[in-house]
Formats: C-alpha cells, structure tokens, sequence
C-alpha cells in the first residue's frame, strides 16, 4: 500500500488516452490512495463520468459551477486536504492553460487554486508534431519553471498512425511516478550502481551451481534508490522479476559475467549496494556436454576454483564509490556480520538470516558500521529499502561533510 492515506485529485482532459486513466485511477485505489475525479467537457468525450465514478467509488465533477458542492467552490472545496494533483491525460490546450494561469473551466481553475505546497503532476499525451511544435515546448519550458513534474512523454506508436514523443506513459509507468513523487529526494543528482539476485555456475551446458536467492530486496533497493532521485543501474543475476521503471538494468549469470559488468559501469557511481548472492566457487572443469550418468558414478568428479570478490575488489579501487556490502547468514549474524564489515574494508554491511528471507516479501535487517549495529525490524522488502537508503543518504552526507 504505497499510497497508503494519501487523497489524490485526478483530472482528465481530452484525449484518446483518457481510457488510460481509468486502469490507473484503479491502480491508485489499490495502492491505498483515496482518488477524486476532475473531467474537462472534451474529457468526457472519450470516457464517461460513470466510468471513473464506479473505479473510484466518488462523485466526478465537471462543472465549476456544480451545485452539489454547498457553497457552490468547488475549486475551492475540492483541492483542500489533497496530497497532490495528477492530471492523465494532459493535453496541448491545458498544458497552455497551465502556462497562463487561465481559469476557464473546473480543473484549470483548481490547478490555479490549489494550496501552496500540493504538487502538480501531468502527463502530456498528444500527437508527435504537436508535441514538437514551438509553442507547446515554451509552454512545457514554462510549466516546469512553475514547479509542475512533467510524467513522461514517452515516444511510440500513437492513435492517429503515427510515431513519436507525445505518447501517454503507461498507466503502471505513472504508477511508479507518482508513487515516486511522495518519496523525498535524499540521493538527487547520485549514481547508483546495485547487483541482485542469484549467479548461475555451470557444470554442463544443462546443469549448473545456484543459490535460493530471489533477487527481490536488490530489486526493492533499486527502485527505492531511484524514488530517492538517483541513476540507477543494476547488474542482475537470473531471477524472474522485472526491472524496475526507470532502472537501467545488465543481465549476467556467473559471477565473473557480474564482476565485468560491475567493473565496466562503476567508473563514476557515488554508490555501489552489493546485493546479490554471489558463488563463492565456480566449476574449473566444465563439460562441453551434458555429463551422463554411468554405473560407475565414482568416476565424476568436479574441481572448483575460487571467484573474484566483487565487493571487495570496488572497495580496494583508489577512487571508490560509498560501498554497502549484504551478508546472508545461516548463524550468528551479529559475530559473522561485523567480521565480514572489517574484512571487506567499508563502512557499511547489512546483515541478514538467508534462510529466512531468499525467495519471501519480507525480511529483518541489522546493519553494521564503526560506531557498531542498528536492526530495523521484520517489514516488507520495499519498506525497509526505503528506510535503508536513508540511511545510505544519511552516512554518505555525513562522510561528505568530513
């Protein structure tokens, strides 16, 4: 529920994508967030006011001169006690509106009434030449020197035939944004470089050496890391989620594959998170072809050499990132924990049961630096990303300020 408590003012104005709104009015809805309905006359064009009232479950108004409203404001009456703003879609005409200060309908005119401090966040969705065209860029140029957050465009197919910027984001893609909007800006301006998941070691072309990790808390780190204004990349092992929106991420298998990859984008990163679970072995004598099984099964035998230590080997570098290592232990985490911190040479390990977290939504953390540990209790996995990169935030500042 990451919009948990959060009352958000949604406006349509007219475009095809309006039928987008209505999957994410539902999407803000199951995220926790209470969503009023604001339609322009050319919204109501393309979808019907029933339509966003029955995936809201409250009234939608269209007329600045509604008199349901009792003191007959409800440009007033509607932006008070909201978090935010969101207009999906935003066309050429009110983007101008919105340029101008101009109150010539419902939504313009709360947009311009709304209380100091509640943002304003649209999402441009119109044809491609329309989207270029000078006008709309100094007003674009415009609205953002007011402080409203342009969501997207995104370039693609759009409904009229043609190709290019000015297609609507995704209704899950506004999601991300929005829910994005809410987090402050700790790491703004920062470069992020993560590793998640498992690595795959193999033995033949079909077989290979793994671990139980899901990669979801690397996963959780990254996407709270870019809510947190950073560039994120991120080096994955094999696992079956999606990156994250907004995450450039590198697919890899082995640890050595995750080592180059790692090596090849840390030039530049203020952080480096070592998430994933990296073998600490690798086969030496790997088959060219499947090994089949024989009644003399004594005769197979496997030779291991050690790999590189990822983290270990970023920590040593002249200029290194602010490094954050993980451990997964099976026992005596806080004895293990503080140990590997020394050894691997940073200033900060999380700390973690393996057994009790690899493949779960949940997890507990203890976290470990010179000054000792802290815990931060059993949460879901995104609840205590976030909370962990403010703690990065906050001791990067702080070596910063040394």
């Amino acid at each position: 529920m990451d919009l948990a408590g959060k009352k958000i003012l949604l406006g349509l104005t007219g475009g095809v994508a309006c039928y987008k709104a209505a999957e994410l009015a539902r999407g803000l809805g199951k995220a926790g967030a209470s969503v009023q309905v604001v339609m322009t006359q050319a919204a109501t064009q393309f979808i019907t006011t029933i339509t966003m009232q029955a995936l809201t479950g409250n009234t939608v108004y269209t007329d600045q001169w509604d008199a349901r409203i009792g003191n007959n404001m409800p440009h007033i009456d509607l932006t008070r006690g909201i978090d935010a703003i969101v207009i999906v879609p935003c066309s050429t005409d009110f983007i101008f509106k919105l340029a101008h200060g101009a109150c010539d309908d419902l939504l313009s005119t709360l947009c311009v009434a709304r209380p100091h401090g509640v943002p304003l966040l649209i999402a441009p969705a119109m044809n491609v030449e329309m989207w270029q065209n000078p006008a709309t860029q100094r007003n674009i140029a415009q609205v953002k020197q007011d402080g409203i957050v342009l969501l997207g465009p995104d370039s693609g197919d759009q409904a009229c035939g043609e190709v290019g910027y000015g297609r609507m984001l995704e209704p899950a893609q506004l999601l991300e944004e929005i829910i994005a909007a809410f987090q402050p800006k700790l790491l703004a301006g920062r470069r992020v470089l993560l590793t998640a998941g498992p690595t795959f070691e193999p033995i033949d072309p079909v077989r290979g050496i793994t671990n139980l990790s899901s990669g979801k808390m690397g996963y959780a780190l990254a996407r709270a890391a870019r809510e947190a204004g950073a560039e994120v990349v991120l080096v994955s092992g094999p696992t079956a989620l999606d990156a994250p929106y907004g995450v450039r991420r590198i697919d890899v298998r082995t640890a050595q594959q995750m080592h180059d990859a790692v090596f090849a984008n840390v030039s530049g990163q203020d952080i480096f998170i070592a998430v994933a679970a990296v073998a600490d072995w690798r086969v030496a004598n790997v088959s060219d072809q499947k090994l089949k099984k024989t009644a003399d099964d004594d005769s197979l035998q496997l030779s291991f050499e050690q790999n590189a230590d990822i983290l270990a080997d970023v920590a040593a570098l002249p200029k290194r990132p602010y490094c954050v290592g993980f451990a997964a232990e099976s026992e005596n985490l806080e004895q293990y924990g503080a140990a590997k911190r020394v050894k691997k040479n940073i200033p900060l390990l999380v700390g973690n049961i393996g057994h009790q977290t690899f493949g779960k939504n949940e997890n507990a953390l203890t976290l470990f630096d010179d000054k000792g540990h802290t815990s931060l209790p059993r949460a879901d996995k995104q609840t205590l990303a976030r909370q962990l990169v403010r703690e990065i935030a906050h001791r990067l500042t702080q070596t910063v300020a040394r």
